[in-house]
């Protein structure tokens, strides 16, 4: 053979060779310990820089690797990180994996409160993570109810889905009554739900949680100063489906119960795949249909939403794009009559369990003060509670620029309505008392008032109330009413607009040591606020019914003191017609500096501004005689509160500084230390306008709340058992405080003057899981803490707007209300082959019911039960039961059971003096029972 021969035989071989080298495959499978395939691991192969997800058999594949020695890792939601060492030559391999769950997700990757993506492990805050199957072992009762799950999180979900209350490490004092997500952000998909708050407009209102949420991740305090839009208390951040290989998904049908004849109806679905060329998408949602805990005659909720995303990878990056359509109606309760200060007990024929106190179904139309001069009129029934309507869009990009810079961009467009028709207080109010005549705006409704049933026409009573101005008691005529009294209710209707546009921007480079990310946040709404309220007479009792009501003194002619609905005073007890524009910007600045490889600081800082401009109506009773109609005989129209032309207009910045600095320290693969020191501010909300400034210039801007934090953490990951810790200092200042009241001289409902107080909070939370077996796992959650009111002062006005009479009382140094010093969660959770099961303990200790500390709430426990059983590849069937055991514990307190009272009007010496008055209570839910039928695909 020739040399040329050889030489072409050399370099054909060489080259085959070459080619074979060059299409080595590495393939394998990824289960968990039941031999289940894993779906969509992230599979990273180094130094390579490639990397693939398994599909639904939890395979992946990597193609033309040539021979060296790799590190594969395998990152799964839920599941410690796994990491192994291989050793390629010239064969194809097949490996297989086996990942251990990651039972409180310390090697899973959070995005919230972080700028950048990293282990929880790694990071310098107090996160939990709620997974699908936590959020599957809970009874469909709204976010709050679903948080209360989270280490740290106080929560009161007493009142439904919305009206809820939501903090943190006692940074509550503003988060009381109608604004209780005030310190916090409620988040979807890293924005949060909605710019603005205000009375009865809370981001509950516009979050609902389905099989489109793939997890919660949770922060409180710590980051969220520097992470998170005027959000100094914490982060809840309800993540979406994300990528999924293969087509497929689920259709959940359940039926519950409440009580002994309430029921819901829901179904939920989603539908996941690909679309080919790295795109997919998720689609999902929900419709239900709830009568509720407690009793109405009316369908308390019912509505639903549709979600989805649809999601393209690129070669450097991913884009997203996301849209929300919510439509939905749900209603809130209200409190319950109790009496016996030491061990409170339901009366008036109440109970905790069932009783509502809600007007009942009916048609009623008002007249609109903001349009008297085109007959405006506002239609009315208050079993709507609130319609609440949302359609959202958004669009997610990062990307890698070269050099090690990204960028991360997430804009969001949303337009919200929620209207409320419904009714607010349900205060005693005996027949003794001339308010219960004089509240109807008539000019003297003195002598024989008529009560009758307004569905059916018949009279209940007839009472002389004309030696009641005297201070003498009633008498009745013929016939009576329940508790001999009416209820102290308002028919109350609120219109809320808001249009909303939010940006994030985040601009990170990552160099050895340091990983930066510079950024901007971007946040505008434009929003109208309308609200009036109108006196409806009502029975005082646990179905109340309405009443028709008339004057017929003898040789006089019948004067009607209300519709022939109920209702009366129309629009005169309160009227706010007010539009905003809200206004935020905030820069940041963020640098996670490795010291070594165990050593980590974390350092940033944040500026923000926001702008609150907008205007007021003023607004005065409308002057005609015989009212609206011009009829003489009907009082009920008489004092209508309309718009007068002028506004009062506001026009505030608030600027300030907000940073954070943290250290953590890895001791080891599976054990970290953290500490974190953060400085947060919080501006205050549109309410401050809204509720204060009644027909007077708005003429001062309100005050920046300081939030201040201190912790030290630790976080542990063992084998069989996982825990973290965290010791916490925090303090409230500057907190404005001013009370709901109503003046019975003129019937004038106000709000107190503002004081400025200021609260510390010492404590120590926990989470902790322990798993003897596979199947098996224990898990116990809580937190320790001091609550003190450190400064605090309460204006008191004695129950009407004269001035001469008011003091200011001092409480500096009692224990600061709603927050217990112990609350937990303790649970054990079975799964094995077809079979599963969890138990669940929640208990909340004992809270003041105020900061005079005049009454305390006792501590309540409530048990939830579940089990499952997987009929077969596809097919589940699920039961969840909520208060298993029909706890009667108190979860609110609202005062003394008279109209316009407060909480804090009951004061030791009040308790002493009135030792059988009765006081307005909230009680847990009661049981709820929940059956699921689940069909995969």
């Amino acid at each position: 053979m020739s040399n040329l021969k050889i030489k072409f035989v050399f370099l054909f071989f060489s080259f085959v060779s070459f080619l074979s080298y060059s299409q080595i495959k590495i393939s394998g499978k990824i289960v968990n310990n039941n031999q289940e395939p894993i779906e969509n691991a992230a599979t990273l192969l180094n130094p390579s820089d490639k990397a693939t997800t398994s599909d639904a058999s939890g395979k992946f594949t990597f193609n033309n690797i040539t021979p060296g020695n790799y590190k594969i890792s395998i990152l799964i939601l839920g599941y410690k990180k796994l990491v192994q060492e291989i050793e390629v030559k010239n064969l194809d391999l097949n490996l297989n994996f086996t990942v251990e769950v990651d039972v409180l997700n310390l090697e899973s990757v959070v995005i919230t409160g972080t700028f950048d993506p990293r282990l929880n492990l790694e990071s310098s805050t107090s996160i939990s993570v709620l997974n699908q199957k936590d959020i599957q072992q809970n009874y469909p009762q709204g976010t709050a109810s679903l948080l209360q799950n989270i280490s740290g999180t106080f929560t009161d979900a007493s009142a439904g889905e919305v009206y809820t209350k939501v903090y943190t490490r006692g940074i509550s004092a503003s988060a009381e009554d109608d604004m209780g997500w005030y310190y916090v952000s409620l988040q979807e998909d890293g924005l949060p739900v909605s710019l603005i708050q205000h009375s009865y407009y809370s981001p509950d209102l516009f979050q609902r949680t389905d099989l489109m949420t793939e997890r919660v991740e949770a922060i409180r305090g710590g980051s969220s100063a520097i992470t998170a839009m005027n959000a100094p208390g914490g982060i809840y951040n309800f993540k979406s489906r994300g990528i999924q290989q293969e087509f497929g998904g689920q259709i959940q049908a359940s039926r519950g119960f409440h009580g002994s004849n309430n029921a819901m109806e829901r179904i939920d679905a989603v539908l996941s795949g690909s679309f080919g060329n790295d795109w997919f998408f998720n689609i999902g949602g929900h419709y239900r249909r709830d009568d509720g805990a407690r009793d109405t005659d009316f369908k308390f909720s019912k509505g639903g939403q549709l979600k989805f995303n649809i999601i393209k990878k690129t070669d450097k990056g991913s884009f997203k794009f996301y849209g929300k359509f919510l439509d939905d109606y749900t209603n809130r309760y209200t409190g319950v009559a109790a009496t016996n200060w030491d061990n409170p007990t339901a009366t008036f024929g109440q109970d905790f369990r069932n009783t509502s106190l809600l007007m009942p179904d009916f048609d009623g139309r008002i007249p609109d003060g903001r349009n008297l001069a085109n007959n405006g009129k506002i239609d009315f029934n208050p079993s709507q509670g609130v319609h609440a309507k949302d359609i959202a869009f958004g669009f997610d990009f990062s990307t890698e620029l070269g050099n090690n810079w990204s960028l991360k961009n997430n804009l969001k467009f949303s337009s919200k309505k929620a209207n409320w028709q419904t009714s607010i207080s349900n205060a005693f109010v005996s027949l003794s008392n001339p308010l219960a005549y004089f509240i109807t705006g008539a000019q003297f409704p003195v002598g024989q008032i008529v009560f009758n049933d307004a569905q059916s026409g018949a009279e209940v009573a007839r009472v002389d109330n004309s030696g009641t101005l005297a201070g003498q008691p009633f008498q009745y005529i013929s016939g009576s009413l329940p508790n001999d009294a009416i209820m102290g209710t308002s028919a109350w209707y609120k219109d809320n607009n808001s249009d909303e546009f939010m940006n994030q921007f985040i601009l990170r480079k990552k160099t050895k040591n340091h990983d930066i990310n510079l950024g901007s946040s971007l946040g505008y709404a434009n929003t109208t606020h309308f609200t009036s309220g109108t006196f409806g007479f009502v029975t005082y009792e646990p179905s109340p019914r309405m009443l028709a009501v008339t004057l017929e003194n003898p040789g006089q002619p019948t004067l009607a003191l209300s519709d022939s609905n109920g209702l009366s005073n129309y629009g005169g007890l309160f009227f706010v017609n007010a539009e905003a524009k809200v206004l935020q910007l905030a820069g940041f600045a963020n640098d996670r500096w490795s010291i070594s490889d165990k050593i980590h600081l974390d350092l940033g800082v944040r500026y923000e501004t926001i702008n609150h401009k907008g205007s007021k109506d003023r607004f005065a009773p409308f002057s005609q005689n015989g009212g609206i109609d011009g009829n003489s005989a009907t009082d009920y129209d008489n004092g209508v509160l309309t718009s007068t032309g002028e506004q009062d207009n506001f026009d505030y910045n608030y600027k300030y500084l907000s940073y954070s600095a943290a250290i953590n320290y890895k001791v080891d693969e599976n054990t970290a230390i953290f500490g974190r020191f953060s400085k947060g501010n919080k501006a205050p909300e549109l309410n401050y306008y809204f509720n204060n400034f009644s027909n007077v210039p708005i003429n001062q801007k309100g005050t920046i709340q300081k939030v201040i934090q201190t912790e030290i953490g630790l976080k542990l990951n063992a084998k069989q058992f996982a825990f973290t810790g965290t010791a916490f200092w925090s303090k409230l200042k500057d907190v404005g405080i001013a009370n709901f009241e109503f003046d019975d001289s003129n019937n004038s409902i106000f709000y107190t003057p503002i004081l400025f107080n200021s609260s510390d909070t010492y404590g120590f939370e926990w989470e902790s899981v322990y798993t003897p077996f596979n199947f098996w796992k224990f898990s116990f959650n809580g937190v320790l803490q001091n609550p003190k009111a450190t400064d605090w002062k309460i204006y008191d006005a004695a129950g009407s707007v004269d001035t001469s009479d008011d003091t200011v009382m001092d409480y500096s140094g009692n224990i600061l209300p709603f927050n217990p010093k112990l609350m937990f969660n303790l649970g054990t959770d079975f799964q094995k082959n077809k079979v599963s099961a969890f138990l669940k303990w929640q208990y909340l200790g004992k809270r003041q019911g105020n900061v005079a500390n005049g009454f305390e709430l006792a501590s309540y426990s409530v048990f939830n039960f579940g089990t499952g059983y997987k009929i077969n590849k596809n097919l589940s069937a699920n039961l969840v039961v909520t208060n298993l055991f029909n706890s009667d514990g108190l979860a609110n307190f609202f005062g003394d059971n008279s109209f316009g009272a407060n909480a804090n009007g009951v004061t030791p010496e009040f308790v002493a003096a009135n030792p059988d008055a009765s006081f307005v209570v909230f009680p847990v839910l009661r049981r709820r029972l929940l059956l699921k039928m689940s069909y995969n695909f």
